[in-house]
């Protein structure tokens, strides 16, 4: 070597075990000396055993030499990734960036339904100011679909052209306006509005093929279902912020409170969402390659993202597809009943006030928020354990659809809020198993295209949530109660987990 002074530090570990080197200049090798015997830093080094394995440490770290000296920073090399460490002080561990991207994505799947939220608590009293009926009750609640339905399909398409990243940052941003001028429009007119209601759906309806897709690019295979699990949880979280939050703010602040409040979440959100996550890892200024490494290793097969679509008669053909669409048609029905007339059902019903209703409906979502991520972690756990995909995707969706189906068919014998409120939170909870089984199988099934199979599915789902909430209102106006449409909606849970099995599979089709 040159002038340059090697000092080399053999930590303890078991024989088979690479032992790690540090290359230092003369000056920096000083530097350490001193240090060392002023604080006894030697002595600690050489006797304390350091797990540089959980750092995710490889057996080298070189000196960077271009390093400026007298610094007292030494840049280590850590399975391709780097790591600065300060002399004398403990290496701390750094948050991989996937996980970083899930918690944002948590956060703004939260933002996501809280928004909706709101609007099916501030029409109660929205409905009392103007005189509307059940029926136009249920068609205001309903406007927000009609945006939706449209915008799945082309979102999903935009989101595989585009990336998840970008068409989710414009959509945040158009449905925080909408939310923001949303007092106005009811203000004004009803057209307007409605027309407001459709244009949130529009906006709101690329949220989930961005999910889908970013998760898949960010996570192994292995994670995926916990990842996803994750980001549903705060969606389902939403429910509860808005539910509580809510009901608070119309008799603190009025009727716009609620609707100023999450609209201006959504833009500090987008402050952090726009430079700090990439649409693929491979283009993250902060992933480390380690990190990048191992997300890229658990994909099997990855696919290549060409922006092109497939033609629809070809998706269509394969009746996997169809399993999807069914299970999205069957847990949007259920869905937007439950999301849009829980507070109008324990009003009505049961006649509590505006916020005790809010307060029940929002027990429900919050152990559905729990129960979302138990199905993840059990997904993963089972399919690391061997068991085929295939399987397990039936497993999770035969429990999200049979669990609901028989809790809504004991709602029509509850006798108070309490025991309702206990029969909608199975219902909730077990419906949200749902996301280990269809929400995920559209990327087993078409990896190139899963948003726009996305964007299919979540079309007819919603043209089936448009149909659900709607009809709501008049079977309750017609009838009186909402016991027929509750049996109506456990009968195609259970004709649709039939379906699943026969033809569902998780095995790549496109």
């Amino acid at each position: 070597m040159t002038a340059a002074k090697t000092l080399q530090l053999q930590f303890s570990s078991s024989s088979s075990s690479p032992k790690p080197y540090c290359f230092l200049s003369s000056s920096q090798s000083s530097l350490i000396q001193s240090r060392t015997t002023n604080l006894g830093f030697q002595r600690k080094v050489l006797r304390k055993k350091v797990k540089w394995e959980s750092l995710g440490l490889s057996s080298r770290i070189r000196e960077d030499s271009k390093k400026k000296e007298g610094g007292g920073v030494v840049r280590c090399t850590a399975e391709r990734t780097e790591r600065r460490i300060l002399i004398g002080e403990t290496p701390v561990r750094m948050v991989p960036e996937r996980f970083k991207v899930v918690a944002l994505m948590a956060c703004v799947m939260c933002l996501c339904n809280a928004d909706r939220v709101v609007m099916s608590v501030t029409v109660v009293p929205l409905a009392d100011k103007f005189g509307w009926s059940s029926s136009f009750l249920g068609i205001v609640q309903s406007a927000f679909l009609w945006g939706y339905i449209f915008s799945s399909m082309i979102g999903g398409a935009l989101v595989d052209k585009y990336g998840g990243k970008r068409v989710l940052a414009w959509g945040v941003a158009l449905w925080s306006l909408a939310t923001l001028l949303t007092p106005w429009a009811a203000n004004h007119s009803t057209i307007a509005l409605l027309a407001i209601r459709a244009f949130f759906g529009l906006a709101e309806g690329v949220a989930l093929p961005s999910m889908s897709t970013l998760l898949s690019r960010w996570f192994p295979g292995h994670e995926r279902a916990s990842a996803v699990g994750i980001s549903m949880a705060g969606f389902h979280l939403g429910n509860v912020v808005g539910l509580i939050l809510t009901p608070i703010m119309l008799s603190s602040i009025g009727i716009s409170g609620p609707f100023i409040f999450f609209s201006s979440l959504g833009l500090l959100w987008l402050s952090s969402w726009v430079y700090k996550v990439t649409n693929d890892p491979r283009e993250s200024p902060f992933i480390g390659k380690s990190e990048l490494r191992l997300i890229q290793a658990g994909k099997v097969d990855p696919p290549v993202y060409t922006g092109e679509l497939p033609p629809i008669r070809i998706l269509l053909s394969k009746l996997p597809t169809w399993a999807i669409i069914f299970a999205n048609v069957t847990n949007n029905w259920g869905y937007f009943v439950l999301l849009s007339w829980m507070p109008v059902y324990f009003k009505t019903v049961f006649n509590v006030n505006l916020k005790q209703a809010a307060l029940f409906s929002a027990v429900p979502w919050g152990t559905m928020a729990i129960s979302g991520y138990i199905a993840g972690v059990v997904s993963d756990s089972l399919i690391k354990a061997g068991y085929s995909i295939t399987l397990v995707r039936k497993i999770m969706q035969s429990i999200g659809f049979i669990g609901p189906g028989v809790s809504l068919l004991c709602l029509n014998f509850a006798k108070s809020p309490a025991v309702a409120a206990l029969f909608m939170t199975a219902a909730l909870s077990l419906s949200s198993f749902s996301q280990a089984g269809f929400l995920l199988n559209m990327q087993d099934i078409a990896p190139q295209y899963a948003g726009f199979v996305h964007g299919i599915a979540n079309s007819a789902g919603t043209l089936a949530a448009i149909i659900s909430t709607i009809g709501t209102g008049y079977f309750v106006q017609w009838l009186g109660s909402f016991q027929a449409f509750l049996s109506v909606t456990a009968g195609l849970y259970f004709v649709t987990t039939i379906f699943w099995n026969l033809f569902a599979t998780g095995e790549r089709v496109f």
